[in-house]
């Protein structure tokens, strides 16, 4: 008993002992529960070294990492906590490998250092350690591209030196949108290609001297001494040499040339004219969808066992072929037709892109469809991918174009919804009026406003668990009927989409909060409805320039925007200008580049709701006593735009 009393005794006396060392802030050997000291190891263990002395302190049996923001080991910077907050490893002759994963898993990680060594690998990702402010990798040998969004998401980082390697491409256009950029040395490589614009007000330090460059040095560089951009032979304008004009030809050159545009202008005229004309002669082409090659194989092996096999045979192989390439339908009161159907169907094409490709289908029965094909939707499963269709298939809203059925297959996807006849609402706004349809006058662009965010009102409630429940808003795909009554496509699309993909084509990726933050939020569908809105107002198109449109608008004096923003083919407007400038402020709101000002779903919904055709006596407005002309600008809003 008593042996038993003194192990208790000494076992609660080691406890009180460490808790004493810890309240004044010694720093205990890792084993008692550190991590930071068995990462470095890990990272340590990736790197190729000549001298066995070099890392001789790093020894978790001899001290810790730091003792407080002392460091015990060579290259390492601590915090005031102890924690490791840099690592200096330079002139020491490294080569190797640099162990990322294991610097991501340090949380106090600011400061990364490997100037002067024999690295000879590609771009070690050091992106993704998204809390760094500093990093140096300049006197090395580090080759290849630079991915262009590799430094997307570190909005902390103040220096990048990259100098004297061997990288080559392009400057990744990331860096320009570092917003706490101080220096980039990136002199002494092999990047090619033009300068990115750098609008950095912060930005002190910058050299590209001794690439490949080429072009013109942006404007916002000018100030920078010559020996930044000196050693690229094919760069201009300020501060090297101005960039070369043409001399100023002469008249019969002049002429010569006007007499070559107008033939291979009229050449070109008539053969536009020939193509359209065969392409209305040729309405009954089968429908042309890529499909992949063993599907069209498949089709010449059933006609080739007909003639080879019992008649037996010959229905079960159709049958289990038919089984694997079936059109999977979505809603129970859709008119059926199978595929090879589909396959048969006279078609012409109505769009074709990276995204996807889309074709007009006239089906034997007189049906008109869309079948919409997709080759970069691998972003899920098989049943998570049909799952999610048949969830899309259950929706249904006076403005949403339902799905009617879609065809599944690792390499591509089909997606099947019916034609509309009047086309979208981006044809209408910016393409040319076909006889006998007027633009579209302010009524009509206010009810396709709101029957706009009524859809999206219904998609929020119907698809909570998405972020961005449409996520691809804009004019193209919001198609209009023979009432002019919109019909909102592509929705809900972004969690099938291949994400390297969707960053570059969908809207909602475009928004400021993923430009800046490298995330999508609830109100980031509520921005690209902010920028619809202004596109209907204005009839301007935003689909490549969003925030070009937006800083217009707020660049315009509220005064001016009858006569400066508004599109003229609204028609006559004057009974209806308080109401227009009410809709545009509020498209505003929704566009604010701040997530916490900008509104959310529910407030957009209500005030688009309270906006009307023509201007009245009640709500928001101040009207000038009889006779007198009501100005726009005198509109006591109620919250700020």
């Amino acid at each position: 008993m008593a042996l038993r009393g003194t192990t208790y005794y000494n076992s609660c006396l080691r406890v009180i002992i460490l808790m004493l060392l810890f309240s004044y802030g010694v720093n205990v050997p890792f084993s008692f529960g550190s991590s930071e000291p068995e990462l470095l190891l890990k990272f340590r263990h990736s790197l190729q070294y000549e001298n066995d002395t070099a890392f001789s302190t790093w020894n978790m049996s001899m001290s810790p990492p730091c003792s407080g923001d002392s460091p015990n080991w060579v290259g390492v910077l601590c915090t005031e906590e102890g924690r490791i907050s840099g690592l200096i490893l330079e002139n020491m002759r490294l080569k190797g490998l640099i162990d990322v994963g294991a610097l991501q898993k340090l949380p106090n990680l600011r400061t990364l250092s490997f100037n002067n060594n024999n690295f000879n690998i590609t771009w070690p990702e050091l992106n993704k350690l998204y809390p760094l402010k500093t990093f140096y990798l300049s006197n090395n040998k580090f080759y290849g591209e630079i991915p262009a969004r590799s430094f997307q998401r570190m909005n902390w980082l103040k220096k990048v030196h990259l100098a004297n390697n061997q990288f080559s491409g392009e400057i990744p256009t990331s860096l320009a949108t570092l917003p706490r950029l101080m220096e980039l040395r990136l002199e002494g490589n092999k990047f090619s290609g033009q300068i990115p614009n750098f609008l950095q007000k912060s930005l002190k330090s910058f050299s590209v001297a001794n690439n490949q460059l080429q072009g013109k040095i942006p404007g916002s560089l000018s100030a920078l001494p010559v020996s930044s951009f000196a050693g690229n032979e094919a760069l201009c304008g300020t501060p090297l040499s101005a960039c070369h004009s043409f001399e100023s030809p002469s008249i019969i050159t002049v002429v010569l040339i006007a007499i070559a545009v107008g033939v291979a202008v009229m050449i070109i005229g008539l053969l536009i004219f020939l193509f359209r004309w065969r392409k209305r002669r040729r309405m009954t082409v089968s429908l042309e969808i890529p499909l992949s090659n063993q599907i069209r194989r498949t089709r010449f092996r059933e006609a080739d066992e007909v003639s080879n096999h019992s008649r037996t045979s010959q229905v079960s192989n159709h049958s289990r072929r038919l089984e694997n390439i079936k059109l999977c339908f979505v809603r129970k009161d859709t008119e059926k037709f199978d595929f090879h159907e589909l396959l048969r169907a006279s078609a012409e094409i109505l769009g074709n892109g990276s995204y996807s490709s889309s074709y007009k289908a006239a089906l034997l029965n007189g049906s008109m469809m869309v079948v919409k094909r997709f080759k970069q939707m691998n972003n899920v499963g098989k049943e998570e991918f049909q799952e999610h269709m048949r969830r899309i298939g259950r929706l249904d809203h006076p403005n949403l174009l339902p799905l009617l059925a879609y065809y599944y297959r690792k390499e591509e996807k089909l997606l099947v919804t019916d034609y509309v006849q009047n086309g979208s609402l981006a044809v209408r706004l910016h393409g040319p009026h076909d006889a006998g349809k007027a633009g579209l006058d302010w009524p009509t662009r206010l009810k396709i406003v709101k029957g706009i965010t009524k859809c999206l009102e219904y998609l929020y409630k119907e698809l909570p668990s998405l972020i961005a429940p449409h996520g691809h808003l804009k004019s193209s795909n919001v198609l209009l009927t023979q009432s002019n009554e919109p019909l909102l496509t592509d929705y809900g699309l972004a969690p099938v989409i291949n994400q390297d993909l969707a960053q570059d084509m969908m809207v909602i990726y475009r928004s400021p909060e993923y430009t800046h933050e490298g995330q999508i939020t609830k109100k980031t569908d509520v921005w690209s409805l902010g920028v619809l809105i202004l596109e209907i107002l204005s009839g301007r198109c935003a689909d490549k320039g969003e925030m070009d449109l937006v800083g217009w608008v707020k660049c315009v004096e509220p005064e001016y925007w009858s006569s400066e923003f508004l599109d003229e083919e609204m028609g006559g407007t004057r009974n209806s200008e308080g109401e227009i400038v009410k809709l545009l402020r509020i498209a505003l709101c929704c566009c604010e580049d701040d997530v916490n000002n900008r509104l959310d779903l529910k407030e957009v919904v209500e005030k688009i709701q309270e906006v009307r055709e023509r201007e009245h006596d009640d709500d928001f407005y101040s009207y000038a006593s009889e006779g007198e002309t009501h100005q726009s600008d005198e509109i006591n809003f109620p919250f700020n735009a």
